[in-house]
C-alpha cells in the first residue's frame, strides 16, 4: 500500500494517481463507487471524452483506482483537497433493497451520511456533484413520474436515497440529482446485476421449472447509457448553472423478470419453456414498487438525453462473453 497522503489508501502496483499528474486545463471527475457496474462505465464514458478521471473504490479497490472509505469525512475532505475535481460523480450506494432492511445501518451510512459529506465538500471546493438516485423513491401506484411528483418510498433502500437526494439539494444547491432504474451492462460476473442475473436461470432449461415475477413492471437501463448522460449533464452544467436539481433517465422497454429473462432466452436462441411466469408479488423482505416509471421529458426537452440502447441488442453485448463457447458472437454476427 502506498499512501497518497496520511488520510487516503492508495490500492495497486501499478501506482497511483498523483495529484500532479492531472493535467492543467483538462476537466477532473471523481468518481466515487468507480469499481461497481455504474461506475465502471461513467469513468469509461468521461476518459473516452478527454477527461482526467479519479475513481475511488473500497472493498473492490484495484490499480490505478484510490482506495476511500466514503464514511471517513477526514479522508473525502483529504480526497478534494489533493484532486480538486471540477466534478464529483457520486455512484457509490447500498443499492440491494433486501440487503438494506437487514443492514440498515452501515447502508445508511454509506448512502445518507456519505452523501451528506460529499455535497458539503463538494460545496466548499466549487464543484459539480452529481448524485446518482432511484425510482424506488416512488410507491409505484401512479406512473410515469415527474421530477417534481411527490416521492413515497416502499423499502429502507427508496428511503436511504430519498434522504440522500434532500440532504445533497440541501448542502449544495447547485447539484444535480438523477434518478435511474435497474440497471444492467458490462457486468464483471453475470450476478452483478439483477438483470443479468436472469440468464442463469435461464440457462437452467434442462432441470425442473423456474418461477419468475411477472407481476412488478421494470424498465432495465443500460449502464453505458446513463453514464453518457452524466457526461452530457456534467459538461452542460458546468456552462449553464440552471442546469440543477432533479433529473430523470431510464430505458423505455417495460419488462418484468420473466419477460426480461424469455427475451434473453430468445437472443441466445435458447429454450424458454421452464421459465414460469408468477402474476403475484414475490415474497421480499423489502417491498417494491409495482411500476415506478420515469417521465423524463425534461432531459429531452433540454437535449441531455440518449436514446436508450434497445433491450436485445444491448444484452446481448453485456452477456455473450459468458455464453459457455465464447466464439458464440463471432458465429452469429460475422
Amino acid at each position: 500500500m502506498i499512501s497518497a497522503n496520511p488520510l487516503l489508501k492508495v490500492n495497486g502496483t501499478l501506482g497511483h494517481i498523483k495529484s500532479e499528474e492531472v493535467l492543467v486545463g483538462v476537466p477532473r471527475v471523481l468518481v466515487t463507487g468507480a469499481t461497481g457496474l455504474l461506475g465502471r462505465a461513467v469513468c469509461r464514458e468521461f476518459q473516452s471524452a478527454g477527461w482526467t478521471v479519479i475513481g475511488t473504490g473500497y472493498r473492490r479497490a484495484r490499480p490505478r483506482l484510490l482506495r476511500c472509505d466514503l464514511t471517513d469525512e477526514d479522508a473525502i475532505r483529504g480526497l478534494l483537497h489533493e484532486y480538486k475535481p471540477d466534478v464529483i460523480v457520486h455512484c457509490a450506494a447500498e443499492r440491494r433493497p433486501d440487503v438494506m432492511e437487514r443492514h440498515t445501518e452501515a447502508a445508511v451510512n454509506l448512502n445518507v451520511h456519505a452523501t451528506s459529506t460529499l455535497a458539503k465538500e463538494a460545496a466548499a471546493c466549487g464543484a459539480l456533484f452529481l448524485y446518482i438516485s432511484t425510482d424506488y423513491v416512488f410507491d409505484g401506484r401512479n406512473p410515469p413520474y415527474g421530477e417534481d411528483d411527490s416521492p413515497n418510498p416502499l423499502n429502507m433502500y427508496g428511503r436511504s436515497k430519498l434522504e440522500g437526494e434532500r440532504e445533497t439539494l440541501r448542502h449544495c444547491p447547485g447539484a444535480v440529482v438523477l434518478r435511474v432504474p435497474v440497471l444492467f451492462g458490462e457486468v464483471e460476473s453475470v450476478t452483478e446485476s439483477v438483470v443479468t442475473s436472469l440468464y442463469l436461470k435461464v440457462q437452467e432449461a434442462s432441470e425442473e421449472s423456474c418461477t419468475l415475477d411477472h407481476c412488478l413492471q421494470r424498465f432495465p437501463t443500460d449502464a453505458r447509457d446513463v453514464a453518457t448522460v452524466c457526461r452530457k449533464l456534467s459538461e452542460r452544467a458546468r456552462q449553464d448553472p440552471s442546469i440543477r436539481g432533479i433529473f430523470h433517465f431510464s430505458g423505455k422497454e417495460q419488462m418484468t423478470k420473466y419477460e426480461m429473462a424469455v427475451a434473453i432466452a430468445q437472443a441466445f436462441n435458447l429454450p424458454s419453456s421452464h421459465l414460469i411466469p408468477l402474476t403475484e408479488q414475490p415474497a421480499a423482505s423489502a417491498l417494491r414498487p409495482i411500476n415506478s416509471q420515469l417521465n423524463c421529458s425534461r432531459l429531452e426537452l433540454l437535449n441531455l438525453s440518449v436514446e436508450p440502447r434497445p433491450f436485445t441488442s444491448a444484452i446481448i453485448d453485456c452477456l455473450w462473453p459468458f455464453t459457455p463457447d465464447k466464439r458464440w458472437r463471432q458465429t452469429v454476427f460475422h
